[in-house]
């Protein structure tokens, strides 16, 4: 599941990506090691996979370019432009 243009926008900055995936790897080792609770070392494992996968490599490298609408012409006579 990738992930929504307005997602990528908050995620642009690199240290909110490593935050989040921090935090994940910090509460899955302490669901293995210290809980010892497989349940929860899995489903927050789980996590910590699907945002390294996201975040480092398939994260989009540039900016998404903005399509601007061009301004609107003038309006045309029968006879041509006016002036």
């Amino acid at each position: 599941m990738a992930l929504k243009t307005s997602d990528v926008n908050w995620f642009r900055p690199l240290w909110r990506r490593v935050g989040v995936t921090a935090f994940l790897a910090i509460w899955c080792a302490w669901e293995w090691l210290w809980n010892k609770e497989p349940f929860w070392g899995v489903l927050v494992g789980a996590a910590l996979a699907y945002s390294l996968y996201n975040f480092f490599y398939a994260f989009p490298k540039e900016e998404p370019a903005n399509e601007q609408i061009p301004p609107p012409s003038a309006p045309e006579d029968d006879d041509g432009p006016r002036p």
